[in-house]
């Protein structure tokens, strides 16, 4: 599902944030990626969701290789298998939470009221739908946020600390959701946490330090 291949990335004017980084992540696996602050762990996730470019080596996301790819195209991959959870949830504030969850399944053309409805009942939101994100809890929100990503079946899920505002009993009843509804979808995720009791709970791990795989 995901080839990272020798990747190189500097920012101008700055140290190399990424050196010569090597990873794969096989359809339906789990992968946690740790290291400290300032070791390129979201530079490399934002890599591997085609949200950036890279300097040198390559990244085959679904077949699809992306140093071969403009902006519109990787906008497109994107768009077609790709979803992103972030610890900050970026809800649309004006829509419902049944609005919010169902976004990017019209986006991406996949709308399958069926499973939406799956996801709602999974995630304990069958009685919020006509809430606004403002009037819901951070682990309410991050339940939204998961279910928003999955409602078009990606085929990689990329989460970057999705549970780091929250507190621990909440975190550990969001992950077990996620991990429960990626196996159910069979989507691969692709999960950077500080955490170590959460990392654990994937299939793998790599730790990056100084922008190279530990």
């Amino acid at each position: 599902m995901l080839q990272i291949e020798d990747v190189s990335k500097t920012y101008p004017g700055a140290r190399p944030v990424l050196q010569g980084v090597s990873l794969h992540l096989d359809a339906g696996e789990t992968l946690a990626l740790t290291g400290e602050s300032g070791s390129g762990k979201s530079t490399l996730l934002h890599l591997a969701g085609a949200l950036d470019g890279f300097d040198s080596g390559e990244i085959t996301l679904a077949g699809t290789r992306l140093s071969g790819l403009d902006d519109s195209g990787r906008a497109a991959l994107r768009r077609g298998c790709v979803a992103l959870v972030f610890q900050q949830f970026n809800l649309i504030p004006s829509l419902t939470v049944a609005q919010n969850l169902s976004f990017h399944a019209r986006l991406a053309g996949r709308q399958d009221p069926a499973w939406i409805r799956d996801l709602t009942d999974r995630l304990g939101l069958g009685e919020l739908g006509a809430r606004y994100p403002e009037q819901l809890s951070g682990g309410q929100q991050q339940r939204v946020a998961i279910g928003r990503a999955l409602a078009a079946r990606p085929a990689l899920l990329l989460a970057d600390e999705p549970t780091g505002n929250l507190d621990e009993t909440a975190s550990d009843a969001v992950m077990d959701l996620m991990l429960e509804l990626v196996r159910v979808s069979g989507t691969a995720l692709f999960l950077v946490t500080h955490s170590e009791r959460i990392a654990a709970r994937l299939d793998r791990r790599a730790h990056l330090s100084g922008g190279r795989i530990a």
